[in-house]
């Protein structure tokens, strides 16, 4: 139907991919660690807004941001009738499977004259949306070229059959384009740091797909074990270690409301590369640029067990709020 009718889509974190986002009309996701720019469209340009199952808990409506929906007509299609209204009242509730619900609606348009939106026009309102960003809603300020090659070189070698299992989640939100051919789990319930490693294992023993494992040095320390559990079965998994020995969204909490008084959230961590050496699996170390595109293309990433060690400074913060 988006194609249809050239209607731009956004999705909430736990959907991203859900339609690829490498496609024109896709404006990202949409959420208060997100780039904004999903945010300033709809701000912007729309009147009519469709929620196909999406919750819109605080994380992506911006802590009920009132501007967001300020003006707009609202439909929503839910599947389970608690969801519906529960946070925004609708203009049309609908209780029923989306998949069925849009059938129904592309079968009443099929054959009937129907006047799809200038996709010329959409190009321009998506890119004025995109500069309109301000430093509110600008995630990355700058200094995070590294971590964004890192996605891009993941996204262009991995456009299909990727299994992603994500703790940090700010950076791929980001960074990461995800193909409706990939998997993308984002760690978005309680955040319970160290999920990512043994979730990806578990999956990799049912999908026998290149499968990462993405997470911070702090959430590391509290799983790395289990990679033995990975070593002893033969599992095949990437696991991409964010390393500025921080808790990073505690000091960057500490940075932005306590004067930066830091408490209790920096801290020494282990030789990874003896950690990996002591495991028997393989260690790459990434520093700039160039060890990114060595690891992309010397390093097999599809059958091997490898440690990634991506060296971030502590220092260097996201510029999103908690408080906002």
């Amino acid at each position: 139907m988006s194609a249809l009718l050239n209607i731009p889509v956004t999705s909430s974190l736990k959907a991203k991919g859900i339609i690829a986002e490498q496609s024109p009309l896709a404006l990202g996701s949409l959420g208060v660690t997100s780039s904004g720019h999903a945010y300033q469209y709809i701000v912007d340009n729309a009147d009519l807004l469709i929620f196909l199952g999406a919750g819109f808990n605080e994380r992506t409506s911006y802590l009920w941001d009132q501007t967001l929906l300020s003006g707009k007509k609202i439909a929503q299609v839910d599947v389970d009738p608690a969801q519906l209204e529960k946070v925004f009242p609708a203009d049309l509730a609908i209780h029923g499977d989306i998949k069925v619900v849009l059938g129904g609606v592309l079968a009443y348009l099929d054959g009937r004259e129907t006047e799809a939106a200038s996709f010329e026009r959409l190009r321009d309102e998506i890119e004025r949306s995109k500069a309109a960003v301000t430093s509110d809603y600008a995630i990355f300020q700058s200094g995070f070229a590294l971590v964004e090659h890192f996605f891009h070189q993941l996204e262009q070698s991995f456009p299909r059959n990727a299994v992603i299992f994500d703790d940090n989640i700010i950076f791929a939100q980001n960074f990461l384009n995800v193909a409706n051919s990939n998997r993308y789990f984002p760690n978005s319930g309680i955040s319970s740091l160290g999920h990512a490693i043994p979730a990806a294992i578990g999956a990799r023993f049912v999908e026998h797909k290149p499968t990462f494992a993405i997470l911070g040095d702090g959430g590391f320390q509290m799983c790395c074990m289990e990679i033995m559990t990975a070593v002893n079965y033969g599992i095949p998994l990437n696991v991409v270690l964010f390393n500025n020995a921080t808790m990073g969204l505690i000091r960057k909490n500490q940075y932005q409301h306590y004067h930066q008084r830091f408490i209790s959230c920096d801290f020494v961590n282990p030789d990874f590369e003896l950690l990996a050496r002591s495991f028997g699996i393989n260690y790459q170390r990434v520093t700039n640029v160039a060890d990114v595109d060595a690891l992309f293309a010397d390093c097999d990433l599809h059958g091997a067990i490898n440690l990634i060690d991506i060296v971030i400074d502590k220092n260097l913060f996201p510029n999103y709020s908690s408080r906002r």
